[in-house]
């Protein structure tokens, strides 16, 4: 059961399961998740399920990502996010500072399962050039190829 939409005169906006957003930054996190295959690396997407599973446009697919609550820190934010969207309990790293939109970057351990929240419908596990390809808009794909940086 989805929990009632908080009150934004109150809270400011909302998330899309109604819980009130943080209205001083940063907005939220992007958690940039990769594996080891062997000597590839490969990243995680996550496909938004509010447009159904042929929808390619913006927003289509990303990261695991959200809004940060009130007073919620940031790298509290990262985990929860992650933990919700993908089931994986790990602790992410701060990676790369943004004022509104800090990425943080995780290692999954081999044999991880991944499990949806029901704001996804599908997964992938591809690499680089796949992933920044299905991302869009740009900037948001942008955001995973600097985290790449940090491990390739």
């Amino acid at each position: 059961m989805m929990p009632p939409p908080k009150d934004p005169q109150v809270f400011g906006a909302v998330t899309w399961d109604g819980q009130a957003i943080a209205h001083d930054p940063p907005t939220g996190t992007v958690v940039a998740v990769f594996r080891r295959h062997g000597d590839r690396v490969e990243w995680l997407v996550l496909h938004r399920a509010h447009r159904g599973l042929d929808y390619d446009g913006d927003w289509a697919w990303g990261s695991p990502s959200g809004c940060r609550l009130p007073g919620e820190a940031v790298e509290v934010c990262a985990q929860r996010e992650l933990l919700e969207e993908t089931g994986l309990n790990l602790e992410p790293a701060l990676l790369l500072d943004d004022v509104r939109w800090p990425v943080f970057l995780v290692e999954v351990p081999p044999g991880a399962e991944v499990r949806l929240s029901a704001e996804h419908d599908a997964y992938r596990w591809v690499d680089l050039d796949t992933a920044t390809n299905l991302i869009k808009p740009e900037r948001v794909a942008a955001q995973l190829s600097r985290a790449a940086g940090a491990v390739l």
